[in-house]
């Protein structure tokens, strides 16, 4: 599996690419795509909307299941990823680059992880 290391991931399989301090992008992990199988729909947020550090903030449909996505940032969504909206399968693709919403003003942070700590912890949780 693929985790670049400029980015940062939370415990609920998401990736964080910090653009500057206050402003971000959130995707799934090449680990939690693969684990969900074939996704086939994505259901996210407005522009303009409040994200909340822990709090889901949409969710993506597989042929195997339904699952929230979490933010690992408070703030409020700049942009959505309106491609995954007709081409959800983008994130099996290439999940690092179909990054799902960017939060802008971030004013609090999920405790992250570096590539290293986050294929660490995954597979501590297969055990």
């Amino acid at each position: 599996m693929n985790h670049p290391t400029d980015l940062r991931y939370s415990k609920s399989h998401e990736w964080v690419k910090f653009l500057d301090d206050t402003t971000a992008l959130i995707g799934l992990t090449d680990y939690a795509q693969d684990a969900l199988g074939d996704l086939v729909f994505v259901n996210l947020p407005e522009e303009g909307d409040s994200v909340t550090a822990g709090e889901p903030f949409g969710d993506v449909e597989s042929v195997k299941a339904v699952s929230d996505v979490y933010s690992p940032v408070t703030g409020a969504v700049g942009k959505i990823n309106e491609e995954l909206l007709d081409v959800p399968e983008r994130m099996n693709e290439a999940p690092y680059d179909a990054w799902l919403i960017q939060v802008e003003n971030i004013t609090e942070k999920q405790e992250l992880m570096t590539a290293e700590e986050y294929i660490r912890f995954y597979e501590s949780e297969e055990e």
